[in-house]
């Protein structure tokens, strides 16, 4: 397949409605063969999906990164579900930082969005002072049993240690899905998603600090990309719905337009 038939399947993917993104990847993957499938499934971010530690029993986020063959590897106890002796782990040093990172977003996960689930993978590069990880959050309202909206929060990084500094590299993107509305008065479905990038040199006086330079980039950004999203979905919504029903009768309205037409033609009698 040619890189030009790639960009094409992006393309189309970014056209088709956000809602329902899996099943639309998986219906162009069977479109365009499997040459494409791994490269398809790593470029387009799809919501995330959860599962449970087998050793802990507690819950945890699936994703690309956290996946070997068949395979998903638990942040809780680092075994993968299901077992695969042989999958990919990252170093003593990473494991004992990725430990502290997840206590630290578990935390961070209650206090912004009061529930949900969280996750954090580290793994090691080529260069060995460089590494790189995710940090992921997902909450979902429930409508008795129907999902009416969902959160997802995807955050990689990159990180290179200097001496006594370390320079991080952040992709952030937040896939959103809201559904509202009832049978009488019809559905109203905001879904959709936001990838923003950022750079930061940040002192590093031991390993630990990684936990509070990536906390703070990390809420920085998903502060930022919170303010764009409400202006961008619920802004851009309340201003079509204005413009589509207007609170004022057809008489004030009238009123208003007249009144304003005659300001018009007195300021242009003054030229």
């Amino acid at each position: 397949m040619s890189e030009e038939q790639f960009d094409l399947a992006l393309d189309l993917m970014r056209r088709l409605a956000p809602s329902n993104t899996s099943n639309n990847l998986i219906r162009l993957v069977k479109l365009v063969g499997p040459e494409l499938e791994e490269e398809l499934f790593s470029a387009v971010d799809l919501p995330l999906t959860t599962g449970t530690c087998a050793k802990s029993g507690r819950q945890y986020l699936k994703c690309d990164y956290n996946r070997d063959e068949q395979s998903y590897r638990s942040p809780w106890s680092s075994d993968y579900d299901p077992p695969l002796p042989e999958g990919n782990q990252p170093s003593i040093r990473l494991r004992r930082l990725e430990v502290a990172i997840n206590d630290a977003f578990d935390v961070y996960r209650e206090l912004y969005y009061e529930g949900g689930v969280s996750s954090a993978y580290l793994w090691d590069t080529d260069d060995k002072d460089i590494f790189a990880g995710v940090v992921l959050v997902k909450k979902v309202i429930n409508d008795g049993d129907a999902e009416t909206g969902a959160w997802d929060s995807i955050h990689v990084i990159e990180v290179e240690e200097k001496s006594k500094a370390a320079h991080y590299k952040l992709t952030s993107t937040i896939i959103l899905n809201l559904i509202h509305g009832k049978h009488n008065v019809g559905e109203l479905n905001l879904s959709g998603n936001l990838t923003r990038q950022a750079e930061h040199d940040l002192a590093l006086d031991d390993a630990s600090a990684h936990v509070g330079n990536i906390g703070r980039i990390i809420e920085d950004m998903e502060i930022k990309m919170r303010n764009a999203l409400h202006e961008i979905y619920f802004g851009k919504t309340k201003d079509i719905a204005n413009d589509l029903r207007s609170v004022q009768s057809l008489a004030e309205a009238k009123k208003q337009a007249d009144i304003q037409a005659e300001l018009v033609g007195k300021l242009l009698s003054r030229k």
